[in-house]
């Protein structure tokens, strides 16, 4: 077997980097969806603010039960996109750490797999809370006409 060239070196890096490199395209889609429900609950908390403020007294309890599950749910949403992004850092730091082990002849295996795992449970916690946001979400939903009071 030939002895492996710089630039052999190279091109196989770049092959192993392709797959995370994949990976953060997906990551990046999540993010997308994350910030997209972030926005949603904004919007949605900032018409019930103003709302709020020229309802009646029975209504205005209903609104400020509604703000602070929203309240609850942009705080999971933000949890999840720290996560997620911290994931995908990590990510790139597993793609930096290939190429500078490959540069300076380090063997990088080690610190490489560690990285990779700490990304991956950063995802999974990630998931998670974007999860517990869709259960708030789902547990205050209301579909049809409000209960009407006897």
């Amino acid at each position: 077997m030939p002895p492996e060239t710089g630039l052999t070196a190279i091109a196989r890096v770049i092959q192993l980097a392709v797959a995370p490199v994949f990976l953060l395209t997906g990551i990046g889609a999540l993010l997308s969806v994350l910030t997209s429900r972030l926005a949603r609950i904004i919007d949605r908390a900032r018409a019930l603010e103003i709302a709020l403020e020229a309802a009646a007294e029975a209504k205005r309890r209903d609104i400020e039960t509604e703000l602070r599950g929203l309240s609850r749910r942009a705080r999971l949403i933000n949890q999840a996109i720290s996560l997620v992004t911290t994931s995908a850092l990590l990510v790139c730091a597993v793609i930096a750490a290939l190429f500078f082990g490959v540069f300076f002849s380090l063997d990088v295996s080690t610190p490489v797999g560690l990285v990779f795992i700490a990304s991956m449970l950063a995802l999974i916690v990630g998931l998670l809370a974007f999860l517990r946001e869709v259960h708030v979400a789902i547990r205050t939903l209301r579909i049809g006409p409000p209960p009407r009071k006897m």
